[in-house]
């Protein structure tokens, strides 16, 4: 366990961003699985927004969120074709 000041609060602040990150992550997973299920345009601008929201707090990395949004793409055009 921490004894400085400091060190106590920086242990407080990892686990508040520790669990913000996990719950994005988290909605970001549900929204995608939703969204596989029933392709949409609204729904893939929805999770377009929240993947980009995650990468701009880097919750992930914005190489990734790039992927995962292509992907996402790829899978609405399937489904319309």
């Amino acid at each position: 366990m921490a004894n400085i000041k400091s060190a106590k609060k920086r242990v407080k602040v990892t686990q508040k961003k520790t669990e913000q990150n996990r719950a994005a992550k988290s909605r970001i997973s549900t929204e995608v699985k939703k969204f596989k299920k029933t392709p949409t345009s609204e729904g893939l601008s929805y999770v377009t927004s929240l993947v980009d929201k995650a990468a701009q707090d880097n919750v992930m990395h914005a190489n990734k969120a790039n992927r995962m949004k292509a992907n996402l793409s790829k899978a609405l055009v399937a489904k319309a074709q």
